[in-house]
């Protein structure tokens, strides 16, 4: 028997009312993930990845239709649940990082385990994510506009790891990197999906998206292929 998909969503659909008219972002969409899968989502701009990609991080809800993380309906939620399945569940990659600017490396990836726990981590699990990254020692002690982008998103990814998710959800992780710094970040998240974590990963670039085992094209709202 198969287990429980990491991601479902079922017939899924996505409504903005716009004065000129409603604009479907997602219709009726059916869609999983399976534990261990690296996945990529592509598509177009304004295609409906993005408001795919924010379903899937319960950051929006949708218009009709159901989701359910870990086999659980996030429908079924209070506002708070949903706040504390974000934090634990779901390891958020950003295109911008958006590491907090005032504090150092280590602070940003020890912070969701302060929000966790309510105190300072008192194990070593901040300073292993981060050498596991490829941080030394002294880049944990920069703020984030002291480390070059690649090392912020290496940060990016140790702090997406701190409290065990059950899947990493990362938005275009390259775009902002150069080539160079692209193939490391993504053999990083090769590394750890090897180690049996669940990657979904939203990008425009197809190079980045042959490090996944399956590729979903979505257009006009619609998964068209996968």
């Amino acid at each position: 028997m198969n287990s429980i998909p990491v991601v479902e969503l079922h017939d899924v659909s996505k409504i903005y009312p716009m004065p000129a008219g409603d604009v479907h972002a997602l219709n009726h969409v059916d869609f999983s993930i399976q534990k261990g899968e690296f996945v990529a989502i592509m598509g177009p701009s304004g295609s409906g990845k993005s408001t795919l990609m924010n379903m899937i991080g319960c950051l929006d809800v949708p218009t009709s239709g159901e989701i359910k993380i870990n086999g659980k309906s996030t429908s079924e939620m209070t506002d708070d649940e949903l706040t504390l399945h974000r934090r634990e569940t779901i390891g958020f990659i950003f295109q911008k990082y958006n590491l907090i600017s005032l504090l150092t490396a280590y602070e940003n990836v020890e912070y969701p385990l302060i929000l966790k726990h309510g105190h300072k981590d008192t194990t070593t699990r901040t300073a292993d994510l981060l050498k596991m990254v490829g941080l030394t020692e002294g880049q944990m002690r920069h703020t984030p506009y002291e480390l070059s982008g690649g090392q912020q998103q290496r940060v990016s990814i140790a702090r997406a790891l701190a409290n065990d998710p059950t899947f990493l959800l990362c938005d275009e992780p390259t775009g902002n990197l150069d080539s160079k710094m692209s193939t490391q970040i993504m053999e990083i998240l090769t590394d750890l999906h090897s180690q049996g974590r669940t990657v979904v990963m939203v990008t425009h670039d197809p190079k980045t998206a042959e490090y996944a085992e399956r590729i979903v094209i979505i257009r006009d709202g619609e998964i068209v292929d996968e």
